[in-house]
């Protein structure tokens, strides 16, 4: 790429609103407020994924279907709704950008997560759900119908909430109260993703990553402010990866 069109990439990139901090070469990473390359780590995706096709359930600016790709996945198709329906300088138009300065063979579709099997695009051996479930108004339907297109491994990254219990339990959220988002809708804490997966299918439900007290604790005094009441509530949310087998 010449310098011309390394500065007209770079203009494009910054008049754009990104999630994922995605390194497009020639020294342009696109300006997002996700550390997605920590994020990749805590997933545990598989190095080597030749051989295999992937799905990506919300996936925004599209970094984790382009790293999908780069390990050499024989088939990676990325779908969203929420992400995409943001108009003209977020989303759909981000992962075009990238999808198009990557030289990306990613292919994409707008399928609500609910309408997955009836969207006709089969059966994946690798289902990447981040970052989704909590957006969710009934997370269990939503999870059937991931599920249906889920060859092998599922792999699920959420928020909890509730992380004190050890019974199956749910959070919600009434209006913008999760950092202030209305979009947000529910904190399940592990026992209750646990027996949702299983009850969808999954055959092997296990923690890969789970957010550590210590930082949960200084997340929970940095947005608690002087607020010293909400600390404990606070301190019962986590994040967490989960890996579902067939």
């Amino acid at each position: 790429m010449s310098d011309e069109n390394a500065r007209a990439l770079a203009e494009r990139v910054e008049a754009l609103s990104w999630f994922h901090s995605i390194d497009l070469g020639h020294g342009i990473v696109t300006p997002g407020s996700d550390d997605s390359a920590a994020k990749l780590t805590r997933l545990h995706l598989p190095e080597d994924l030749r051989g295999q096709t992937v799905l990506d359930i919300g996936a925004y600016d599209g970094f984790f279907s382009f790293a999908a790709e780069r390990r050499g996945a024989d088939r990676v198709l990325a779908v969203d709704t929420l992400a995409w329906e943001r108009g003209d300088s977020s989303g759909r138009p981000c992962f075009e950008l990238a999808h198009r300065a990557l030289g990306s063979k990613v292919a994409s579709q707008k399928v609500d997560i609910h309408d997955l099997a009836e969207a006709g695009i089969g059966t994946f051996d690798v289902v990447l759900c981040l970052g989704v479930i909590y957006h969710l108004r009934d997370p269990l339907r939503a999870l059937e119908a991931v599920a249906q297109v889920t060859g092998d491994l599922l792999v699920l990254e959420t928020h909890t909430d509730a992380t004190h219990l050890r019974r199956p339990a749910m959070v919600f959220y009434e209006g913008d109260e999760l950092a202030g988002d209305a979009s947000n809708w529910c904190g399940p804490n592990e026992a209750q993703l646990e027996s949702w997966l299983r009850d969808v299918g999954f055959r092997e439900v296990k923690v890969v990553y789970r957010r550590s007290l210590a930082e949960r604790a200084a997340r929970a005094a940095y947005h608690a402010g002087l607020r010293l009441d909400r600390l404990p509530r606070l301190l019962d949310q986590g994040r967490v990866v989960v890996h579902a087998r067939k």
